[in-house]
């Protein structure tokens, strides 16, 4: 039976494609804020890295009421490295929107979250978003959105529900429209759309219980909390529930709380019918793809499978000679404390510490996914350090090695595209596709994710800041082999020492700095970059030698160079096997493993020594 009361919609796009610029004006069009109250822009990244960065890291529910209907709204991640949230997610809703750039159109990421939502069987309304941006062609974008529906493997029954229904929308400036010349100015046109033809939960209320985690919150005070859709019958609170894991092996729980979502809150409530959305407390241990059914007669629901992570760090505590001078937590102990608490309530990350217990290996879908967890760290006030990343390679069914490829793509002004083929190429890239516009080319390859690393740079470079670059994981495939890192050698500290002015200007004429004068250095931190291979240790505090005679330019001061400053992103990418990224609350710095330069020189002599046996 339909559930005509409800709606579950999710909204999807790529990153900065205006989703919870969207979500915004939706709680306010439906009277989720006082007149009075001060509320703040996206009010939904809540994360303080989420609004530094302008993305949407995690998932999230909010409900809305609209005439009488409540609909229970998904604000989901554009950026691939979290899609593990997005592949969950979508499973709670019946319909999702599509939210497209009216001047940049479908770009990579809009094909990944679209791929998830067409196989989960969506139905997909087209909000083609920014219609007042300059440039901006809605037309060729809705098109667009159609092909690459099409070209995804939507069915017959999806493309027509597209090509039927789109709203042409302004999320910054409030307003949605069912044709771009039209004069409405508030919100309206898209939840009338979303309550007269998004279909409404088609589920049986006294039917046993069904119901799915397919996201886990964590409470300090009261542990996991399983949130997921009831598909069937009710759940109250008190009942006693069997939980059936992924594996098949089952426990009965008791369920002490039950929630379900009320605008930007959640609301405790005795009973959640099927069709709704629900949270629920007192599942101990429960994980993603639990699922919560009644023991007297039990329902099945097909398991739920995560992406596997494709990228590993290793978590150490801090072994630099200014440790502890930023930060206020720098044990080991500490580090691992924290690191398994993360593992509690962030699923997409496998996080478990070494044999010979020096570290912990976290695990992720991408860089970015791994550096908020760093960036949190730090600002909690830890000190650390970690590894190069390492791609996560594996044996197929066959025996054979494979590696995680991902797809990328670059549109670039047409003169840099022959610099840019050449950059994928030396990084073991394959061009798959190549479209030239009137001024700009657009270009995908399949490239290793070992290649992937540090590769943004060079086509910011080789473009002039002008290449657009995304990648997202697209399979696993064959080992690539060798594939060449760095080329140039770094310059290293000898010594403990603050940098000086003279000595800068001397070296920065043979490669470009990392650091300022005055700023803190210590033996084995890497102070610079050189302009041809071969690392190079040297002397960051020499002052020049004073005579007893005057020169005519003696107040003449050193010009030098800004330094070259690395995001955290930046300086995990740079780095080399034999380096270490040192992250305190106050600075990121890159440094050799080893920091003595007679300790570097044996363990090269030893490498060279048993690759040779």
């Amino acid at each position: 039976m339909r559930i005509e009361n409800l709606r579950n919609i999710a909204i999807i796009a790529h990153v900065d494609h205006g989703k919870t610029t969207m979500v915004d004006k939706l709680l306010r069009a439906t009277d989720a804020f006082r007149a009075n109250q001060q509320v703040q822009e996206r009010v939904l990244d809540s994360n303080d890295q989420e609004r530094e960065r302008g993305i949407t890291i995690l998932a999230k529910n909010i409900s809305i009421e609209y005439k009488g209907v409540k609909i229970n709204v998904i604000d989901t991640p554009g950026h691939a490295d979290f899609g593990g949230e997005v592949e969950r997610v979508l499973r709670m809703a019946d319909g999702a929107l599509l939210l497209v750039d009216a001047f940049e159109g479908p770009m990579p990421q809009t094909r990944f979250v679209l791929r998830h939502a067409i196989d989960t069987g969506l139905k997909i309304m087209i909000v083609i978003n920014k219609i007042d941006r300059p440039g901006a062609e809605p037309e060729r974008a809705y098109n667009d959105c159609l092909d690459l529906m099409a070209d995804l493997g939507a069915t017959d029954e999806q493309l027509e529900f597209a090509m039927e229904h789109v709203i042409f929308a302004s999320a910054v400036n409030g307003f949605a429209r069912l044709h771009p010349s039209d004069e409405t100015m508030d919100m309206y046109p898209l939840l009338d759309m979303i309550l007269d033809d998004m279909p409404a939960p088609d589920a049986d209320p006294d039917a046993p219980l069904a119901m799915q985690c397919v996201t886990v919150d964590h409470s300090n005070f009261v542990g996991r909390i399983g949130i997921g859709r009831v598909w069937s019958g009710t759940i109250h609170a008190g009942d006693t529930l069997l939980v059936v894991k992924n594996d098949g092996s089952t426990q009965t729980a008791p369920v002490k709380q039950l929630f379900t979502f009320d605008y930007l809150g959640r609301t405790e409530c005795n009973s959640v019918s099927a069709g709704d959305i629900a949270a629920v407390v007192g599942i101990e241990g429960t994980d993603i793809g639990d699922v919560y059914t009644d023991p007297a007669s039990p329902v099945d629901l097909d398991p739920i499978e995560i992406d596997p992570p494709t990228l590993s760090i290793v978590f150490e505590a801090s072994t630099s000679p200014l440790v502890g001078r930023e930060g206020d937590i720098v044990g080991a102990r500490q580090l691992k404390e924290r690191l398994f608490a993360e593992r509690e309530n962030n699923v997409t990350m496998k996080i478990e510490e070494l044999e010979d217990k020096s570290g912990v290996e976290v695990s992720g879908r991408g860089i970015l996914h791994l550096s908020v967890l760093m960036e949190t760290l730090r600002r909690e006030g830890f000190e650390f350090q970690v590894g190069r990343p390492q791609v996560l390679i594996k044996k197929d069914e066959q025996g054979r090695t494979v590696e995680p490829i991902e797809q990328a793509v670059v549109e670039c002004p047409d003169e840099y595209a022959g610099k840019v083929i050449e950059v994928f190429g030396n990084a073991g890239g394959t061009m798959t596709n190549m479209a030239t516009g009137t001024t700009v080319t657009h270009l995908e390859f399949t490239i290793p994710t070992r290649g992937i690393m540090g590769l943004k740079n060079r086509v910011l470079n080789v473009t002039h800041g002008e290449g657009v670059f995304y990648h997202n994981f697209l399979e696993y495939g064959p080992y690539a082999g060798d594939i060449g890192g760095r080329n140039n050698g770094a310059m290293i500290s000898m010594t403990t020492e603050k940098a000086v002015a003279y000595a800068l200007g001397t070296l920065q004429e043979r490669g470009s700095l990392f650091v300022s004068p005055g700023t803190e250095c210590y033996e084995g931190m890497l102070v610079g970059e050189r302009n041809q291979p071969g690392d190079m240790v040297v002397n960051i505090a020499r002052t020049k030698n004073l005579g007893n005679q005057r020169s005519s330019t003696a107040d003449i001061s050193v010009q030098l160079v800004p330094p070259r400053t690395f995001s955290l992103e930046e300086a995990l990418e740079y780095i080399i096997d034999d380096e270490l990224v040192e992250i305190t609350p106050k600075t990121i710095r890159i440094r050799k493993r080893l920091l003595n330069a007679t300790d570097r020189k044996k363990a090269a002599a030893r490498a060279l020594n048993s690759n040779r046996a």
